[in-house]
């Protein structure tokens, strides 16, 4: 098999103008090519009157002589070369009945914790995934019920249940993670099993959507579960045990809220970010972790429309191109970067929160995007001197004042909404101009249950500290410079984003163990080694596998 990569060929080309392409570009005849897959296919907008579309494409030849001579000819040709072995192998599998008594365990079932289980299940280790919230069409129910009617589940929302926070979100598919292995395929076909469209093997950039996502997450959950898996809702981990001594302690299992004990040599916490009260416990029992840089800002909506114009030009509607997204970034002058995240085109900001008296924003969007507003985080990055509690200017920061921090705002945005977890907001033409919003424009905020109009920087009650104001004030109008109407007024900031990533990290060694309790595998996005529904899946997938080859004695895949 050969693949070209770099294939270029205009928006509006014929659907059949691929193939001549491939020939052309080999320099052989029609005959000779017997058959070709897209691997891949983006785009090119930087001329918005001219858009290519880019195709990496795995050729298959009449004959391995033909390949052979090709890959010689295109020797100095980085566009042409063999292409690789995308399939993915398991590290082992275990014997019927392996373990009966010593099953491993997976605290969590999202993104993470599905490809965790999935993974361990398909090598034959049936493992009990504990998952605090409930099954991802409950959950389903109980986040509009924070939206629609104000009242909140604290063990089913939009953070907690099965499919995690991405059950809820624009379903993108894509990280910039380095992926030697190709695990991210091994995503995207298991989403493809599960009822994704295909078209997600080879688009640039692949989401499903929210609605999607919940029958895929019942599939996945069915066939984790005809492996030998089992799944428990609304097990709620308040406890881990351990024993040993210091220098060579073990995890043993966990305690649930009932009382229940569940023994365990292997644990996966692939906890997500939220989980805050879990992170409390395991800090007091001793479980490393430390402090992480992450984020805080708003959610931004502007009219689709405006942004698809902006991106695509007189090609703004196109269905290969679909709703236009962006992505954007600024160094500010006081030292602080602003960027844009999580951006969903066509989309809604939803009520995030999982702690009472709190809001907490996030994007969302169906697999159309075709809602009226574009949104997305415009977010300031910041470390953990920033946040720090304790009022020193140096030294090592709690592991948990993160945690704190976010508390903070999310609170404070609560209060600026005026309760009932309306959302605080701003046009940005007002915020710029440092004045309170009395009326929305063009615009109209999507989030519900509401967004109360307010001056997000007013003195002494500021919704962002002072730095954050500062840096986002001055990167709307620079994003303005890339994007024309970005700084339109009538747009509508929505605070506050506060779970851009985990605000810790439970640190692990090359083994993906815990750096001071053997047998315990912290995972994916809540233990800050993931930041997003791919890379989280792929980290699951990596610590099952390191987990997965301890208990077979088998060596751990090595990278590519």
């Amino acid at each position: 098999m050969l693949r070209i990569t770099e294939l270029r060929l205009p928006l509006d080309h014929p659907e059949d103008a691929l193939r001549p392409a491939i020939v052309a570009r080999l320099g052989i005849l029609d005959t000779e090519l017997s058959s070709f897959t897209v691997f891949k296919r983006s785009y090119d907008a930087r001329k918005k009157t001219a858009i290519v579309l880019i195709y990496t494409v795995d050729c298959e030849l009449a004959t391995p002589a033909l390949e052979a001579s090709l890959l010689q000819r295109f020797s100095g040709d980085a566009h042409v070369r063999p292409a690789p072995d995308t399939r993915y192998h398991l590290v082992g599998h275990a014997l019927a009945d392996s373990f009966p008594g010593n099953r491993p365990l997976v605290i969590g079932f999202g993104p993470c914790g599905i490809f965790a289980a999935l993974i361990l299940a398909q090598m034959g280790l049936r493992p009990i995934v504990l998952e605090r919230g409930k099954e991802v069409r409950e959950r389903t129910k109980d986040s509009w019920g924070l939206w629609r009617r104000r009242e909140r589940n604290p063990e089913a929302t939009v953070q907690f249940g099965e499919g995690g926070a991405g059950t809820f979100s624009d379903g993108k598919l894509w990280s910039q993670i380095s992926d030697p292995r190709h695990l991210t395929r091994k995503v995207l076909t298991e989403f493809v099993k599960a009822g994704a469209p295909e078209e997600i093997l080879y688009v640039a950039k692949p989401h499903i959507g929210t609605f999607r996502l919940v029958s895929m997450v019942e599939k996945m959950r069915a066939d984790i579960v005809a492996l030998g898996g089992e799944i428990r809702f609304q097990q709620h981990v308040t406890d881990v045990l351990i024993e040993g001594p210091e220098g060579d302690r073990h995890i043993r299992g966990v305690t649930l809220a009932s009382g229940e004990q569940i023994r365990s040599d292997h644990v996966v916490l692939a906890l997500g970010h939220s989980a805050r009260d879990t992170f409390a416990m395991l800090h007091e029992r001793g479980v490393y972790m430390e402090a992480k840089p992450f984020s805080i800002g708003y959610r931004i909506e502007h009219p689709q429309s405006l942004i698809d114009k902006a991106r695509f030009g007189p090609n703004a509607g196109n269905p290969i191109l679909g709703a236009a997204d962006y992505k954007l970034s600024h160094h500010a002058r006081n030292g602080y970067s602003v960027y844009s995240f999580c951006m969903c085109p066509g989309g809604t900001v939803v009520a995030a929160t999982s702690e009472p008296e709190r809001v907490v924003t996030n994007g969302m969007s169906q697999y159309s995007r075709n809602e009226r507003n574009a949104n997305a985080g415009i977010v300031v990055g910041i470390s953990p001197q920033d946040y720090r509690q304790d009022g020193l200017a140096s030294g090592p920061v709690h592991p948990l004042d993160g945690m704190a921090f976010q508390r903070i705002w999310e609170s404070r945005a609560y209060e600026l909404g005026g309760g009932g977890y309306q959302a605080p907001g701003a046009l940005v033409g007002d915020f710029l101009k440092r004045q309170r919003s009395s009326d929305f424009g063009s615009v109209m905020p999507s989030y519900k249950p509401g967004v109360t109009l307010t001056d997000l920087a007013q003195p002494g009650r500021g919704s962002l500290p002072d730095y954050a104001l500062e840096a986002i004030r001055e990167a709307l109008p620079a994003f303005e410079k890339q994007i024309k109407g970005f700084a339109m007024k009538d747009a509508v900031l929505t605070g506050v984003e506060t779970r851009t990533s985990s605000p810790l990290r439970i640190t692990r060694g090359k083994d993906y163990q815990s750096l001071n309790i053997k047998g315990l595998y912290p995972a994916g996005e809540g233990a800050g080694y993931a930041g997003g529904i791919m890379s989280a899946g792929v980290d699951g997938i990596e610590v099952a596998e390191a987990l997965g080859a301890a208990m077979l004695g088998v060596s751990p895949p090595r990278a590519a």
